[in-house]
């Protein structure tokens, strides 16, 4: 009877030690921070944008995916005050950009994760602005309970082509580069 318990208990233990540990984490939606630029023939604009929630997922302390929603009527612009700004925000939430009104939210799920460096991940994911869904890979880079990631949006693959100039021409100097950049900072 003891040798059968003993055995029971050896085949507990390995079983626990083997087993993959899987983890979800959520980001604390506060602490993190999505920052944009937009870009234009004769120069830039910055602003933020909110999350709504997210989570990462990682199995064995490897990530492994996530996703994100983000809360599109929070557009924000940063680098104007006053009646601009009032201005561009509007615009950007208007048909003409984001239309948020009708889609409040856009989506990133991520498809697959390569641990390319310690803690350094390409993540091949989709992007939903919109209602319009879109490849997209990035880096992100993790240190125990935050993370950074860098991307490169081109707002024409989800229906955005309000002053570019690859749909529309004659535009010179009021054109609106097609690519604009995300800086998120996530803290989980």
């Amino acid at each position: 009877m003891k040798t059968r318990i003993l055995s029971l208990v050896a085949i507990f233990l390995v079983a626990t030690v083997t087993t993959t540990f899987a983890q979800d984490k959520k980001i604390d939606t506060k602490e993190s921070s999505i920052k944009w630029t937009g870009y234009k023939v004769t120069g830039q604009h910055e602003g933020t944008i909110d999350f709504k929630n997210g989570t990462l997922n990682f199995k064995d302390g490897k990530l492994v995916g996530g996703m994100f929603t983000i809360n599109m009527t929070s557009i924000n612009t940063t680098d104007l005050s006053g009646e601009y700004k009032g201005k561009l925000d509007g615009h950007l939430k208007s048909e003409d950009f984001f239309g948020t009104a009708k889609f409040p939210e856009a989506l990133l799920k991520f498809k697959e994760v390569v641990e390319t460096a310690t803690n350094t991940y390409r993540v091949n994911a989709n992007l939903t602005i919109k209602g319009k869904t879109s490849p997209i890979a990035f880096d992100i880079t993790l240190k125990e309970k935050s993370g950074v990631a860098k991307l490169k949006v081109d707002r024409t693959k989800y229906g955005i082509k309000y002053g570019s100039a690859s749909f529309i021409d004659g535009l010179k100097d009021k054109a609106i580069y097609d690519d604009f950049d995300l800086v998120v900072k996530l803290k989980f």
